[in-house]
């Protein structure tokens, strides 16, 4: 317990919410391999590490990576600070004030954030939002912590695109710790894509959590490439009738990395919809984790719901942990799930041979036509591209 006493004692609040977060934060400690949700996820490197406040970076050498296709409408943050130099103007109907926690969270890690977060963004939503809006988390240096924040309110009715970013592409040793809060009013839509590039030796850890209203239709792409262990909590309750949810997930790791992904969709309404598909792809070492779940309450007649997590292993090494389930409470629905686990097919390498197609370039095709079904449903053409090159580093034969 010596670094969680660290971490209280580097709190510094005197009361209210963050005081609540630090005392929930000390009685949990670090999750170990004897709760059932972190077995195989192993978080000592990131306990045992006394990682302290993250101080202001050097934008010089960030500038480029905050000059992309989204940078129009764009908040830029480094190192869990705000950066207007490297952010941008908002489009009218969105509103940006500094965030209000409105939960501490279950889990350690989002308790460790609500006490210690500097800032982030509240971002208020009404009326249609054409132009996507790009937050944008940019780290470099060693042995700090990030806390950024995020809460996402859109209005009745009202539709946006959000895409968040989290870079390291200076390197460096650092953990990233990050929250977002999203509600939907009634009639809502939000297409939330994030994508994790974090530096190799870092860590990252997110938490998302999702609540929609009525009618109210939430689409979230997560996509895990980068850290050395990035944990991904998502969960959404579909608490008004007739809400929708879409969950889709892409998770790519090589050498020793580690990328576990837990979700959880929450039938708490009737006539309400969901669908989640979540892909990995190990190479080298590498470790991945799925754990889904979905709960359909007692008065949520009419649910329809469905849940597939595959993944493809490119190396014998390489392994794989998944686990989809479901928690049906009510008599009246329509529900399934299922998980793969598979290699290349050695059938279709041998006949792209066959045709001239050299090894490498085999493994290439196969392994995108294996994650187009995830990156094809990204709204963001920028990111389309993005993720399309990023494969090409996992497909050594």
């Amino acid at each position: 317990m010596g670094v969680v006493d660290g971490y209280v004692r580097q709190f510094t609040g005197g009361n209210g919410l963050r005081r609540r977060a630090i005392e929930r934060f000390a009685a949990l400690g670090f999750p170990t391999g004897r709760e059932e949700a972190w077995r195989f996820t192993d978080v000592t490197p990131i306990a045992e590490t006394a990682f302290g406040p993250a101080d202001g970076a050097d934008l010089a050498p960030l500038e480029p990576f905050a000059h992309g296709p989204l940078a129009a409408c764009q908040l830029a943050f480094v190192n869990g600070r705000f950066a207007p130099a490297l952010s941008s103007a908002l489009p009218p109907g969105v509103t940006r004030t500094e965030p209000d926690p409105a939960d501490i969270g279950s889990g350690a890690f989002a308790a460790l954030n609500t006490a210690l977060f500097r800032d982030g963004a509240f971002l208020r939503i009404a009326g249609r939002i054409e132009r996507p809006i790009h937050l944008l988390f940019l780290s470099a240096g060693d042995g700090f912590a990030a806390h950024p924040r995020v809460r996402i309110a859109a209005d009745a009715g009202a539709q946006a695109t959000i895409v968040e970013s989290y870079l390291g592409p200076l390197g460096g040793a650092y953990l990233t710790n990050a929250v977002t809060e999203i509600t939907l009013g009634d009639g809502a839509i939000l297409d939330w894509t994030k994508v994790q590039r974090e530096s190799p030796k870092a860590y990252h850890v997110a938490t998302v959590a999702a609540r929609q209203a009525r009618a109210s239709a939430f689409t979230s792409h997560s996509i895990s490439l980068g850290a050395a262990i990035a944990r991904n909590d998502i969960s959404a309750v579909l608490d008004g009738e007739g809400a929708e949810c879409t969950l889709n997930g892409l998770f790519e790791a090589t050498g020793s990395q580690l990328v576990d992904h837990h979700t959880s969709i929450d039938h708490a309404k009737p006539h309400g919809t969901s669908r989640e598909l979540y892909k990995g792809i190990l190479n080298g070492k590498a470790r991945g984790v799925f754990d889904g779940k979905i709960v359909v309450r007692p008065d949520a007649q009419k649910t329809n719901a469905m849940q597939t997590n595959r993944n493809l292993l490119l190396s014998k090494e390489a392994l794989v942990n998944t686990k989809p389930q479901l928690e049906i409470f009510a008599n009246d629905v329509k529900c399934r799930h299922g998980a793969t686990i598979g290699q290349l097919d050695g059938d279709m390498l041998f006949y792209m041979r066959s045709r001239g197609i050299d090894a490498a370039d085999a493994r290439r095709l196969l392994v995108h036509a294996f994650a187009s079904e995830i990156i094809d449903e990204v709204k963001v053409e920028a990111i389309r591209a993005q993720l399309g090159g990023c494969l090409n580093l996992l497909v050594l034969p």
